[in-house]
C-alpha cells in the first residue's frame, strides 16, 4: 500500500470524483466506480473486489477499523475533510471510499434465476430490487434501455454491497433475453395466477416494469406467465421493490 496527499481541488483525482458524484451516469464514461462509506466498502472487500485505489481523510486513516479496510487497497490518497465533502454524496461525509474499476460487461447466463428490470427509473427502487434479488437466491440482474444506472452513487447506497454479490449488465434491449433459456414471469393486476398459489417455473426470470407504465406490452408478450399479488387492503398497486420482493421471496420458499 502506499499513501499520498492531496490539498488541492483541482486535482484531476478530485475533479474526477466530484463529476462522478454529480453525473448518476459518469460511471460509464470514467470505467470506474465511486463506492463510498464503510459498509459499502466492508461489502466489497467480502466480496473479493480488488482496490486500486482508496480516498480517506486524515481523521479515516487515524481511525483503527477504517484504517483496516483502507489497507486493501492498492493506494491510499489523503485529503482534507473540505474537500471529501466535495464530492461525497452522504449529509454526513462518511471520510472514507473506494474507487474501483467497473466490472466489464457480461453476457446474460443462461438457466439461471435472474431479475429483468424493464425502464425501473428511480435510484431507490432499483437498488431495493439489487438488494431482494442479492438475499433471495437470484444470480444476474439484467436491466433493459431506459433503467436507471445500475452504478449510479444513489443505487449502490440503496443497494446495500448487493452489486458485490450479483452478475449484472445494463443497456439490453430486449433481444438480448433470448438468451436466458428460462421462462419469464411478470405481475399484473388482471393475471388469473395468483400468488402463492401459481405454478411457478424453476429457474425463472422475473420481469420488472416502469413505476407508472409497468412492463412494456412487447415484454409481456415474452412472459411465459403473469402472476397477480393479492392485495386485500384495495390498493391499486404495489411499489415495484415491494413487489419484487415478494415475488423473488415466492420463488426462494419454493426451493
Amino acid at each position: 500500500m502506499t499513501t499520498r496527499e492531496i490539498t488541492s481541488r483541482d486535482n484531476p483525482l478530485l475533479v474526477r470524483l466530484r463529476k462522478m458524484a454529480q453525473t448518476p451516469a459518469g460511471y460509464r464514461r470514467q470505467g470506474q466506480v465511486w463506492v463510498e462509506g464503510d459498509h459499502l466498502c466492508r461489502a466489497a472487500l467480502a466480496r473479493g473486489v480488488t482496490v486500486p485505489v482508496a480516498v480517506a481523510t486524515e481523521a479515516a486513516l487515524a481511525n483503527p477499523a477504517l484504517a483496516g479496510l483502507l489497507s486493501a487497497a492498492a493506494e491510499v490518497v489523503i485529503v482534507p475533510a473540505a474537500l471529501f465533502a466535495g464530492f461525497s454524496g452522504l449529509e454526513s461525509p462518511a471520510a472514507l471510499g473506494f474507487l474501483l474499476d467497473l466490472p466489464p460487461p457480461q453476457p446474460p447466463l443462461a438457466g439461471v434465476p435472474t431479475v429483468v428490470l424493464d425502464g425501473v427509473q428511480d435510484a431507490g427502487n432499483v437498488g431495493s430490487v439489487l438488494r431482494s434479488a442479492s438475499a433471495l437466491g437470484v444470480v444476474q440482474v439484467l436491466a433493459l434501455q431506459g433503467t436507471a444506472a445500475l452504478w449510479s452513487p444513489k443505487v449502490l447506497r440503496a443497494g446495500m454491497g448487493a452489486h458485490f454479490n450479483l452478475r449484472l449488465a445494463e443497456g439490453l434491449t430486449a433481444q438480448a433475453l433470448d438468451a436466458l433459456a428460462v421462462p419469464m414471469v411478470a405481475t399484473s393486476s388482471h393475471a388469473a395466477d395468483v400468488l402463492p398459489h401459481a405454478a411457478l417455473p424453476s429457474p425463472c426470470a422475473w420481469v420488472f416494469g416502469h413505476e407508472g407504465q409497468g412492463v412494456s406490452a412487447a415484454l409481456m408478450q415474452r412472459c411465459t406467465l403473469t402472476v397477480c399479488i393479492p392485495q386485500p387492503g384495495g390498493e391499486e398497486s404495489l411499489n415495484v421493490a415491494a413487489a419484487a420482493a415478494i415475488c423473488l421471496y415466492e420463488s426462494a420458499r419454493r426451493q
